[in-house]
């Protein structure tokens, strides 16, 4: 009856945390021999965070990262486009988390360890492939020492990422991931948070844009935070780049220029950029989505299953949905092939609209549309677009990736309680 999980990444941890709440056995299999803290911010939306609360892991917030109250959008020149409260301050019943990738991913691989048992995770093992029959499915993995061995469980979930080796298997003639031309520098650095002190901002426009928010409370004797940043220069898909080369260093000169100008009354960016430590280059690719993410008994979860644009903050929030809605299929199907069925049906369609609306730029398209109408230069917002144009923008994409208000304010838990507190956190 165990299910066997490739990668221990966001996806694979959620997904293990909620087989310990309805009772599956579980065993995570991760290519890398330790997790540690990597990556920048990232962040989760109030239906992925509602999730985690579900989960009892509230407690933890706070020590890892800090709750956005607002997101705002302005032109290249700083001129304000929209903005609008988000989390508990836009009526949801739970926050809106901008944190650090690797310290969630620690967090949630703690309580996976404390909840089901440090041997639930074997780090050093990558999978390689599987195969199944009638009974059951087989995992094969191999060791960085070139060690191989073979794992048998009642299913078996991928959420091993981008490249994904279960994906490879089931689509042999797939290819690289698709690079649509932009390139992204990524970074943290320390500097006093602006505007509410929790904001979420965009600047720019399709072709050239910049991304910042606090993803750590102020210092309360220097008042700087940690402010995640990502500067993002749009190229022709042509173009030559290092186009898989994910965590690459970045080197100021590549970019630094083109955002030298943007110097705003409410962020000086070009200072916030030279403030950084290690800054990493990679460029925004995604894959064509699937027809299906199913053979037999395995699945495809997270970057495995629909990796995306890192647009509208949905990535890591799409890959915990993914995890609690296939839990909620195992409670209703059990541990089966009809339960992976109803999964599938339920979440490929909703997140292939999401990667294709954010091939279309998603709710950034807001500030092309601005650059369009007029160079970014405007007195008032109000002489370029309508109040109920800027908000029906922010609207459908809210709908589209399932965040609408409303909808998740009023509809019942994925899973029933009993909620698990995580004992360590309260």
């Amino acid at each position: 009856m165990t299910i066997l999980v490739a990668g221990a990444g966001i996806a694979g941890l959620t997904f293990a945390l909620t087989c310990r709440q309805i009772g599956i056995p579980v065993r995570l299999f991760e290519q890398v021999n330790e997790i540690r803290p990597l990556g920048v911010g990232i962040n989760l939306q109030p239906h992925a965070i509602r999730e985690l609360m579900d989960l009892g892991l509230e407690a933890w917030f706070d020590d890892i990262g800090i709750r956005t109250r607002e997101v705002a959008y302005f032109s290249k020149h700083g001129r304000p486009i929209w903005s609008e409260p988000r989390g508990l301050e836009a009526g949801y019943n739970w926050p809106q988390l901008s944190v650090h990738r690797g310290k969630l991913q620690l967090m949630l691989m703690q309580t996976v360890r404390e909840r089901l048992g440090a041997g639930a995770i074997e780090t050093g093992w990558k999978a390689t492939g599987y195969s199944q029959d009638s009974d059951g499915v087989n995992l094969n993995l191999v060791s960085r020492k070139g060690e191989t061995r073979t794992e048998r469980g009642s299913l078996l979930v991928a959420a091993d990422g981008i490249h994904s080796a279960i994906r490879a298997q089931m689509n042999p003639h797939e290819g690289p991931p698709v690079w649509g031309g932009a390139v992204l520098w990524r970074a943290t650095s320390r500097a006093r948070p602006f505007l509410t002190g929790a904001t979420m901002a965009m600047a720019g426009h399709e072709w050239q844009k910049f991304v910042t928010y606090p993803i750590s409370k102020a210092d309360p004797d220097t008042g700087l935070a940690d402010i995640n940043w990502v500067a993002e220069i749009k190229k022709a898909p042509d173009a030559l780049w290092n186009r898989e080369d994910w965590n690459r260093p970045g080197r100021t000169e590549d970019f630094l220029p083109a955002f030298e100008s943007w110097k705003f009354d409410w962020l000086d960016i070009p200072a916030l950029i030279r403030s950084a430590g290690a800054i990493y280059e990679y460029p925004m690719v995604d894959r064509d989505p699937l027809e299906t993410w199913r053979d037999g008994r395995v699945t495809l979860m997270g970057d495995a299953a629909h990796p995306m644009y890192p647009i509208g903050s949905n990535g890591a929030s799409q890959a915990i949905l993914d995890a609690r809605i296939l839990g909620k299929n195992l409670v209703d199907h059990q541990v089966s092939e009809t339960a992976l069925i109803a999964y599938e049906d339920e979440r490929r369609p909703a997140t292939t609209r999401i990667v294709l609306a954010n091939r279309g730029n998603g709710p950034d398209q807001i500030m092309q549309v601005v650059e369009d109408k007029c160079q970014g230069l405007f007195d008032s917002i109000g002489e370029v677009m309508t109040a109920q144009e800027l908000a029906d923008y922010a609207a459908r994409y809210k709908a589209l990736a399932g965040f609408d208000l409303e909808t998740l304010n009023s509809r019942p838990p994925l899973i029933p309680g009993p909620f698990i507190r995580d004992s360590a956190h309260g």
